[in-house]
C-alpha cells in the first residue's frame, strides 16, 4: 500500500536519491505533467488506479508532503503505444519517444523489471494544485 497524508494517496515520483528531487522540482514548476508506472505495481501494493479528480500529496525523498496534484487523465496501455504527447508532458527533456522509451526502460531494468513492448503501463496525466 502507498503512503497516505491527511487522507491522500501519495505519488513518488522516481526512486529517492537525486531523481526524486530532480521530477518533484519538474512538477513544481509545472514543466512535468504527466508521469508513467507500470500496471504490475498496483497489484503489488494492492491499490486500484487512480481517477480524474482524484487529489494526491507529492512526496520527497524523506516521506514530507512537497505539493499536492490532481490527477486530470488515467490510461492503460501497452508501453509500445505510450505517446509523444505523454512522454512529452513528462517533461524530463528527452528529445524523441525512442529517447523516452529507451530511458524508462533502462530505469525500470535497473529496478528488476524487464520492460518488453506489451508491457502494460499506467500514463497519468496531473496538474499541480498545491505548492509550498
Amino acid at each position: 500500500m502507498w503512503p497516505r497524508v491527511d487522507g491522500l494517496r501519495s505519488m513518488e515520483l522516481g526512486t529517492p536519491g537525486g531523481i526524486r528531487a530532480e521530477l518533484n522540482s519538474l512538477a513544481l514548476a509545472g514543466r512535468k505533467t504527466a508521469t508513467t508506472g507500470l500496471l504490475a505495481e498496483y497489484a503489488e501494493e494492492a491499490e486500484v488506479l487512480e481517477h480524474p479528480g482524484e487529489r494526491l500529496v507529492l512526496l520527497d525523498d524523506d516521506g514530507r508532503s512537497v505539493g499536492v496534484v490532481e490527477i486530470t487523465g488515467v490510461e492503460v496501455k501497452p508501453f509500445s503505444e505510450v505517446t509523444w504527447e505523454h512522454a512529452r508532458a513528462e517533461g524530463e527533456g528527452d528529445a524523441s519517444l525512442e529517447e523516452w522509451r529507451t530511458g524508462h526502460r533502462g530505469y525500470w531494468e535497473r529496478l528488476g523489471t524487464r520492460v518488453e513492448n506489451d508491457t502494460a503501463v499506467v500514463c497519468l496525466a496531473f496538474r499541480l494544485v498545491e505548492a509550498p
